[in-house]
């Protein structure tokens, strides 16, 4: 029996870290989402650290990505960012990648 709660404990450790890093995931991908966006309306490196925040706060909204493309593309919008939801999208996916690649080497 005591096999059994040895794996059950490192199956269990295992998904907490998986979920873990998921959500450090997420959050590095927003503020990045947040940096590209930023950059788009041409703010000042201090407007971009408070937005960059924003995004990641805003993703706590709703479960999915929704809440995070709604705000950047209103935001964009309303600093006169021709831009539309496709284009946000691939930024989310690129951004993603690159949070991922981040984490992994530790930065």
């Amino acid at each position: 029996m005591t096999t059994f709660d040895d794996r059950e404990k490192a199956f269990e450790s295992k998904f907490a870290h998986d979920q873990e890093m998921a959500f450090r995931i997420t959050a590095r991908r927003n503020r990045l989402l947040g940096q590209w966006a930023a950059g788009l309306m041409k703010l000042t490196p201090e407007e971009t650290d408070s937005y960059a925040k924003g995004v990641v706060q805003a993703d706590f909204e709703e479960a999915g990505d929704e809440d995070v493309i709604r705000k950047l593309l209103g935001d964009l919008t309303s600093a006169g960012v021709d831009i539309d939801d496709a284009t946000i999208r691939t930024a989310i996916d690129t951004k993603l990648v690159e949070a991922r690649r981040q984490l992994m080497e530790g930065k």
